[in-house]
């Protein structure tokens, strides 16, 4: 399950470099004295904010939950929260602060939440694994889209058994939980469902892409072959002495 959406520029190059990978990667100093590229998102009301930049400060924040509609009764669908994020990013780029304590709460004392938060990181799940900087919602959020249209791995579907599809035919119903707004923007918020495999997701981007470049590079091939063929061994005479 992925969420979509359109006409935000999540490539801008202010709200780009508007982070500090030092912060994020569990530096105490850092997380006490961002860095400026977060202006104007780098303190309030005379506090540190952790996570620090506008990325952060703009975080997706809907929830959804889906429900199977089976003789009138909503039965809900497992979402799965973990392992939506990338390896590298959970395990090296994103990391908590450390100290003589495990408390979240107490690592991140002398710290204020982003403007647009409306509860602070360490409180961003219950699991300890989970949560702070190492929250993957958080995490794939960062992770900034190259395009205004684009989507981010939400939550997985797991299928139960190789019987049966990982969604049954049927009705189904999705809740929303409206947090996030997009009017400002004019943008456009949509769900996707996709099946996945060790490629990821069907995307036929790089698909019409590759057989257009390819497309390109054999045409020209061609051409070039008549030319060389056509001219070269003309050329070749020209340049042999008498």
């Amino acid at each position: 399950m992925y969420y979509g959406l359109s006409n935000f520029y999540q490539n801008h190059r202010r709200y780009v470099k508007s982070r500090d990978d030092s912060q994020l990667n569990g530096d105490n100093s850092s997380l006490l004295n961002p860095s400026k590229e977060c202006e104007p998102y780098r303190t309030s009301e005379n506090k540190p904010i952790a996570p620090c930049g506008a990325i952060a400060n703009s975080m997706f924040n809907d929830t959804l939950e889906l429900f199977h509609i089976d003789n009138e009764t909503r039965i809900p669908i497992t979402l799965n929260k973990k392992g939506i994020a990338w390896w590298t990013d959970k395990n090296v780029k994103f990391r908590n602060p450390f100290g003589t304590t495990n408390n979240l709460t107490a690592l991140f004392q002398g710290t204020t939440k982003p403007v647009n938060w409306p509860k602070p990181v360490y409180m961003l799940d219950s699991e300890q694994d989970n949560n702070g900087f190492i929250n993957e919602d958080f995490i794939v959020w960062m992770r900034t889209a190259a395009l205004p249209t684009f989507r981010k791995l939400y939550r997985l579907i797991e299928r139960k058994n190789n019987l049966q599809p990982t969604l049954q035919a049927g009705k189904y119903s999705l809740d929303i939980t409206y947090n996030y707004p997009v009017y400002s923007f004019d943008g456009r918020k949509r769900m996707i469902l996709s099946t996945i495999s060790w490629m990821g997701g069907k995307n036929p981007f790089l698909g019409i892409a590759y057989i257009t470049v390819g497309s390109i590079c054999f045409f020209l091939g061609v051409v070039l072959l008549v030319i060389h063929h056509k001219y070269g061994n003309r050329n070749n005479s020209a340049d042999i002495p008498n």
